[in-house]
């Protein structure tokens, strides 16, 4: 199942702005790299950034939000910023579904 992950974090606590933030971000992608497995995320479809909206999109394909929550909490991507899980689909998919 495809989840939408949107995290959203100030400017003040920006990695670009906030040396704290900065190192927590430099550590995410080890992090993401080991925790994976250990939350039931088959995987990482596509990681992107905003800068100047200080916005984070990520889209998981994983069992469920809750185990999203738990990696979010463990690689620190929750630390610095709020973050909103949605369910999403692939436009493909859905064209599919509406044909029938």
């Amino acid at each position: 199942m495809l989840f939408g992950v949107f995290a959203i974090h100030s400017p003040e606590s920006c990695p670009m702005n906030n040396s704290r933030s900065k190192k927590i971000f430099l550590d995410i992608q080890n992090k993401m790299k080991s925790s994976t497995r250990k939350h039931n995320i088959l995987k990482v479809v596509a990681f992107y950034m905003s800068v100047l909206e200080h916005e984070w999109i990520i889209i998981l394909d994983a069992k469920n939000a809750h185990d999203i929550e738990k990696f979010c909490m463990d690689v620190g991507i929750s630390s610095t910023s709020t973050v909103k899980i949605v369910p999403v689909s692939n436009y493909s998919d859905v064209i599919k579904k509406l044909a029938q």
